[in-house]
């Protein structure tokens, strides 16, 4: 979807009504969904290991909810703008409250499960205290990811783009400022942006996955703890969000940090497959992952 399409879909959308904005973008993704094939095939193996037991039918279908659903994430990212109030529902609130009482920074751990977008603004716009530095990625050519960065840049988040091919050790140390400083850092916890990315080894689904690093790096150097967050939309405007127990990562020495980092991953591993299995329709995490299979 380019970004002058997008920007038009936008205004005819305001003008006469959501509707408009769901239809376009549902054929969108039914388009992506038949002429797409090698796509869609990877989140069809990603749901037979996920429901080993059910159809292939069954997994075809779950690919169909989920291409569907990820029409959500672009609508709800246009009603949020448009002023239209989105409802929220959260678990875990007081240990990101007790962060931000103690100065401590923290770093939030977010996934491509359910839509971490409106989390970081409805986050913001809950607890006006929070300065939130975001980690993305930058992907080349890519308009409606240039004004998704626009968005949440106006809404008074600090954003750091990586590129897919090259990372800096400049973006973790403005980081490590940013959290010795009180503030709150975000990134994604289950994509690998680039093949030289440091990657930590983990059980995910009965397989091997690697996950970055990073955000448990971050939180190891910074001593600032580690709050696992997900975000699910529940109904129309309406979302539930949940905070783990914050995670501090200590190593007794620089033998054990390798291991403390991989117990940190892990346990972000585990608490990322059960909120998947309950909301196994709202992952949008597209690329192949899946390592082999664990005995």
């Amino acid at each position: 979807m380019k970004g002058v399409f997008y920007r038009l879909l936008v205004h005819i959308s305001r003008v006469c009504g959501t509707w408009i904005f769901h239809l376009v973008s549902s054929g969108i993704a039914a388009g992506y969904f038949v002429f797409c094939p090698q796509k869609a095939v990877v989140s069809i193996r990603f749901y037979r290991v996920l429901f080993p037991q059910k159809t292939h039918a069954y997994h075809v279908w779950c690919t169909w909810k989920q291409y569907q659903n990820f029409t959500t994430v672009f609508l709800d990212r246009f009603v949020l703008p448009a002023g239209d109030e989105l409802i929220y529902t959260y678990e875990g609130w007081d240990h990101l409250e007790t962060c931000l009482d103690n100065h401590s920074g923290a770093v939030i751990l977010m996934s491509h499960l359910g839509n971490w977008e409106i989390a970081a603004h409805l986050m913001k716009k809950r607890e006006d205290r929070i300065r939130l530095l975001l980690y993305m990625g930058r992907q080349a050519k890519e308009q409606i990811e240039s004004i998704q960065k626009d968005d949440l840049r106006n809404s008074g988040i600090r954003i750091v783009a990586v590129d897919s091919g090259e990372g800096s050790p400049f973006d973790i140390l403005e980081g490590i400022r940013f959290l010795q400083d009180g503030g709150m850092v975000s990134m994604t916890g289950d994509q690998i942006w680039h093949r030289n990315q440091r990657a930590i080894t983990v059980a995910f689904l009965g397989h091997e996955v690697r996950f970055p690093g990073a955000p448990h790096v971050l939180a190891m150097l910074s001593g600032a703890p580690l709050l696992i967050f997900f975000s699910f939309r529940t109904g129309k405007n309406r979302y539930h969000f949940s905070l783990s127990e914050p995670i501090t990562i200590k190593s007794t020495s620089r033998g054990d940090r390798t291991a403390a980092i991989g117990r940190s991953a892990q346990r972000y591993a585990d608490l990322l497959e059960k909120a998947l299995r309950k909301n196994p329709l709202e992952w949008y995490h597209f690329e192949p992952f899946l390592g082999k299979r664990l005995s």
